[in-house]
This record gives C-alpha cells, sequence and structure tokens, in this order.
C-alpha cells in the first residue's frame, strides 16, 4: 500500500494525460499508470530502426482542441505547432494527380464547375460541423431516467444545433447527416478522384466503406474535431504532443509511472477504491479513471462478473474490430512519383482513386482478407523534419486499409504477403520505390492491440458509428463518464465524443469528475 490518491488514471495516452492536466491543476492529487515505458500511448514517436523515427499510428495533427492547447499552456510546455501545413494530394498512375487544400483543388483535370462546386460544399459541410463541434466539448445527455435536468439538456443540444444551423440548413442537414457519402458525393461531384479522395476521409481508421449509411456523419465528425486548423506533422513526431501534455501534467503536480500495468480495479462494496498493479501492488484513491478502451475497462479490469448482466452484454457487443494497419518503411533516399516534384512528398499522399476502388478494398475485409487494392494515407515526415531519419535518409508512414483484426488464416502466416502488396501498390505511383526501400515495420490490428493494448487494434476504441456516437458511446448507461461502478469513470476515446488527437474526451472527463465530489 501506498499512500492515498485522489484519482489514480490507467493509461497515459493523450486523453488519460489531458485529463490528468486538468484535475491536477485543480489540486486534486493524481497517480497515472501506463502500461508501457513511456506515456503518450499510442501517440508517441518510435524508433522503429536505428536512427529511423515514426509517429506509431495517428501521424497528422489537425484535431487537438484549441480550449486544451490554451487551458493546459501546452505551447509553454513545448508544443510547437509551427510546422508547415500540409495539403492532400490524391495519386494517380498516369501522374495527373489531384491537390485538394482547405478551400480549393487543381490537377486531374478537374473544370471550372467542379472546382465551384468543391468550394460550395466544402462552406456547406463546414457550417454543419460548426454546428457540430460544440457538443464535443460537452458531456452529452443521458437518453433514460435522465429528469427534467437531462431532458432540457438534450432538448438544448437539438436546438444548439438548430439555431447555429437556422431553419433551411437544418432540413438539410437533418437529410444528410444518416446519409452514405457515397450518394452524397454523386450529388454534388463528377470527378471520381475527388469522390474518391472525400469518401477516404469518411471512412478513415473505421470498419466502414463509402455506401454505409452515416459516413456523412464521420466525414462531419472529422471537420467538426479540426475546424480551426490545417493539417500538420508535428515536429518531432506525434510523441511531441503528448511529452508537451505529460509536462504540463507533472507542471500541474500529476506523477506519471510507466512500465506499471494495471491488473485490475479493486473494488470494495461495489464500488471502486484503487488499483492492483500486475506484480500484486495496491494503490488506493478516492476514484479511478480508465483511459482504456470500454471492454478492456469492464470486461477485463473490472471483470463481467461485477457488473449487471445487462451492461456486461452490451460492452461485450461493442463493435471495435480493427481494419487499420500501420506500415513504416526506411527509404535509401526520396522515390520519384510519376507526376510529383520531390518537394512535394511532403504532403499527404493519399491512394483511392474513387469511390469504388475504396468500396472493394473494404469487400475483402468482410470476408476476413486484408485488402488487394488497399487505400493508404502516406506521409514522409523526414521531408520537412530531417530529426526523424540519418542525413539523406527518409521514413515512409503509411495508414493502410482494410486489415481485417480476424484475418483468416492469422497474420503470422500472411503479414509478409501483405507488405508486399503494400508496396506493389505504391510503386504503381513510384515506379522506383522498390529500389529505394531498404526496412519495413507493419503493426496489424492484432500488433496494435498487443502493443498498445486496444481492444481489436481499433483505433478510435469503438466504431464512430451513429449507435456508438454521442449520448450512445460507448452505450448507454455510461455516456456521461461516469460508469454502473461508483467511483470508476472512463476519460478515453472509447467514450464521447470518440478517437482522433484531440483530447476532447480527456477534457469532458475532468470537466464531470470536477463538477462532482471526489
Amino acid at each position: 500500500m501506498t499512500d492515498r490518491y485522489d484519482v489514480l488514471i490507467i493509461g497515459a495516452g493523450h486523453n488519460g494525460l489531458v485529463c490528468a492536466a486538468y484535475l491536477a491543476k485543480a489540486g486534486w492529487k493524481v497517480l497515472v499508470l501506463e502500461r508501457s515505458d513511456q506515456p503518450g500511448g499510442a501517440a508517441i514517436t518510435r524508433e522503429f530502426a536505428p536512427g529511423f523515427r515514426v509517429s506509431a499510428c495517428a501521424h497528422i495533427l489537425h484535431m487537438l482542441q484549441a480550449k486544451v492547447i490554451r487551458d493546459l499552456n501546452l505551447k509553454a510546455h513545448g508544443l510547437d505547432l509551427g510546422g508547415p501545413s500540409i495539403d492532400t494530394i490524391a495519386l494517380a498512375e498516369d501522374g495527373n494527380h489531384l491537390t485538394i487544400r482547405q478551400r480549393s483543388i487543381e490537377g486531374a483535370q478537374v473544370t471550372a464547375a467542379e472546382k465551384a462546386a468543391y468550394a460550395a460544399f466544402i462552406e456547406r459541410m463546414e457550417r454543419h460541423a460548426k454546428a457540430l463541434a460544440p457538443q464535443l466539448l460537452k458531456t452529452p445527455p443521458r437518453l433514460a431516467n435522465a429528469g427534467l435536468a437531462n431532458a432540457m439538456q438534450l432538448a438544448g443540444m437539438g436546438w444548439g444545433i438548430r439555431f447555429g444551423l437556422g431553419k433551411k440548413r437544418m432540413q438539410d442537414f437533418l437529410r444528410i447527416v444518416g446519409m452514405n457519402i457515397y450518394d452524397l458525393l454523386d450529388e454534388v461531384f463528377e470527378s471520381e478522384a475527388l469522390k474518391g479522395a472525400l469518401a477516404l476521409d469518411a471512412v478513415l481508421g473505421s470498419a466502414m466503406e463509402p455506401r454505409m449509411p452515416g459516413t456523412v456523419l464521420t466525414y462531419l465528425y472529422r471537420l467538426a474535431g479540426g475546424l480551426k486548423s490545417t493539417l500538420t506533422l508535428p515536429k518531432g513526431g506525434m510523441g511531441s504532443v503528448t511529452a508537451a501534455l505529460a509536462d504540463a501534467a507533472t507542471t500541474f503536480g500529476a506523477e506519471i509511472r510507466t512500465a506499471v500495468p494495471v491488473e485490475r480495479v479493486l473494488l470494495e462494496g461495489g464500488r471502486a477504491v484503487g488499483v492492483v498493479l500486475a506484480g500484486g501492488e495496491e494503490l488506493r484513491a478516492l476514484s479511478v479513471i480508465s483511459n482504456a478502451d470500454p471492454k478492456t475497462t469492464f470486461l477485463k479490469l473490472v471483470g463481467a462478473r461485477n457488473l449487471e448482466a445487462g451492461f456486461a452484454h452490451r460492452i461485450g457487443n461493442l463493435r471495435a474490430s480493427g481494419r487499420t494497419a500501420k506500415v513504416h518503411m526506411v527509404l535509401n533516399s526520396l522515390p520519384d512519383f510519376t507526376g510529383l516534384e520531390q518537394d512535394a512528398l511532403g504532403n499527404r499522399l493519399i491512394v483511392a482513386a474513387s469511390r469504388k476502388y475504396v468500396e472493394d478494398a473494404f469487400n475483402h475485409s468482410k470476408y476476413g482478407e486484408y485488402s488487394d487494392q488497399p487505400v493508404m494515407e502516406i506521409t514522409i515526415p523526414s521531408v520537412a523534419d530531417p530529426s526523424l531519419a540519418p542525413a539523406g535518409k527518409h521514413v515512409l508512414s503509411a495508414i493502410v486499409q482494410y486489415a481485417p483484426f480476424d484475418l483468416k488464416g492469422g497474420w503470422d502466416a500472411h503479414k509478409d504477403s501483405f507488405v508486399e502488396r503494400v508496396v506493389d501498390v505504391i510503386s504503381a505511383y513510384a515506379p522506383d520505390f522498390r529500389d529505394k526501400m531498404t526496412l519495413v515495420e507493419c503493426l496489424t490490428p492484432v500488433d496494435i492491440e498487443r502493443e498498445f493494448g486496444m481492444t481489436g487494434g481499433h483505433w478510435h476504441h469503438g466504431e464512430l458509428a451513429l449507435d456508438q456516437l454521442f449520448m450512445m458511446r460507448p452505450t448507454y448507461g455510461t455516456a456521461q463518464y461516469r460508469t454502473p461502478i461508483d467511483g470508476l469513470y472512463l476519460c478515453g476515446a472509447g467514450a464521447h465524443p470518440g478517437g482522433g488527437v484531440m483530447g476532447a474526451a480527456g477534457h469532458n472527463a475532468a470537466q464531470a469528475i470536477l463538477a462532482g465530489d471526489k
């Protein structure tokens, strides 16, 4: 037994660190417990070969909430947002690529009418996203047994969106929010290159494809999280972001212990009173906050036997099976992408030739297969940040879909062939790519689960779907960060508003806890 804390936080991922910083800033005695040997969770910069470093999972920053940056004074703690903003380049095998900026597009023989349609579409979508954005930093209302206060909060959520949009735009919002992105894009655009690129943004990191209902909402979610931000590659990788968060938390007085896996939540009289570490050490606190995913939190750390059967059943049925892999590569020099100058290689390069291409890539995963022609989000961060690789050499980082967690035949038998498909696809755009590549690391969803503790290797701790968002995230009965276990809270991506390096869930959990008693 050690000194008693006000709160123990399980997991030093970015949301856990945000939550810790807010609580410590408020004067609470906070201890953060991290299973790996450094804080940051999946948002770390890791060396995968001697001298070569990459962001472990997410590699582009654009959703970190301005309020979190401001409240925690993250710039004073080393957060550097001065890196270059990047464009999205939708690759074409013939070199006639499409460049997508915040308000404009060019290339791929797009017409003046298509350019005007894109500008109008983005303005329309950003208006809808702007109405949703305030909900990201609020505790969602309850659905059942809510009482007058929560009924008013639920009504206020709806009216807040209504007043944010106005009558005509609200009608449009209600029409499209449950739609699939495939059909919406068909209403607006002719260019398949453009439609494929926008469709990818609606399904990136998920187990969804463009024809699925609700993919317009996931597209708006992505916009809402980063409305005032440009896409950037943080200097030093994503680990520089979580390093700033850890520094802020410890400066405010929080303690962070690494290499201390939590084995279970300690319960007494049905209340969480601490944790038991893997070595048997007990730590006690007035409250326990879990940054782990909901399935890990409830089914492993708490145990289904300690939960009401219906609630345990709902948690067990959460869709959290990842279909996204992360591939890192060492490059001896920059490859020659057909039709691209080498200084353009510092941008976000995507492989999503059309909506059908994305759909066909997904279809393989329905049958437990990886995509024969995967979609990808590729960055070469060392173009702008030479510190990530030795002089003259580079690192490439690719998010690759679709790669199902439960691959038929298992990943041990098929990882090499999957990597070969990834290399073949990139080589279609850069014919000398195979000659420039010398080493590969592939993190399948199974590897992501093992290394970062995410059930199913799902980046968002659960699908961002209509039935698993807002007051339904992760499920009714625990959508307000409190859980059915007294003294136990959630603060991770499995809680509202979900995944992405935005820090909103950690912020919201801290505010909900501060609003109550210790």
